[in-house]
């Protein structure tokens, strides 16, 4: 699929779901202003991918006007249990290049299930995008945004009472129609 396709549908997700549901609060924001960078990683290589996670970090570190990178990845980690040993590779790899503190990944995926949650919770949603991918978070920013934030620790319990009222069958179908973009 090209490019163009994949990030159009990753922006439908990020509008129709995130944002039209204030899933995240801080993402309108920066989706208006334009500072939301979309990286398609191609490869389906885990060092091409690891290699494009620290690439982003430093194209963040020379744009200050990109606040943050979506990574999507959408020909590899298709099974969720090879995505998240990918996010613990990344997340190490983040920490070795001495990235921690500076960025934060936030983990997304098509399949994301919560450790000890039903597959079928719709809280899971939370975290659920229409393909693998990765979210390099400013920690600076973030820190500011949760600091102007009223009570920024009731965000997810706020999101998983939400989608669980929305219901399973509703997110599917809001998953589903990113794709028809």
């Amino acid at each position: 699929m090209p490019t163009e396709n994949i990030i159009k549908q990753t922006q439908s997700w990020l509008s129709s779901f995130i944002i039209s549901y204030n899933i995240c609060p801080f993402a309108k924001r920066e989706h208006d202003k334009g500072s939301i960078r979309y990286a398609v990683i191609e490869s389906d290589n885990i060092e091409q991918c690891l290699e494009s996670v620290i690439t982003e970090c430093q194209h963040l570190d020379s744009n200050s006007s990109i606040e943050t990178t979506l990574v999507i990845f959408p020909n590899n980690f298709t099974h969720f249990d090879d995505y998240l040993d990918f996010l613990s590779l990344a997340e190490s790899l983040v920490f070795d290049q001495h990235y921690e503190g500076i960025y934060q990944l936030a983990s997304f995926h098509p399949d994301y299930c919560f450790d000890g949650e039903a597959e079928t919770d719709p809280a899971n949603y939370t975290n659920r995008s229409p393909y693998p991918m990765l979210h390099i978070i400013r920690e600076e920013s973030l820190e500011k945004a949760l600091d102007s934030y009223p009570h920024p620790e009731k965000i997810p319990e706020r999101n998983i009472t939400l989608t669980r009222q929305i219901g399973l069958e509703k997110l599917r179908t809001i998953l589903q129609k990113c794709y028809q973009h």
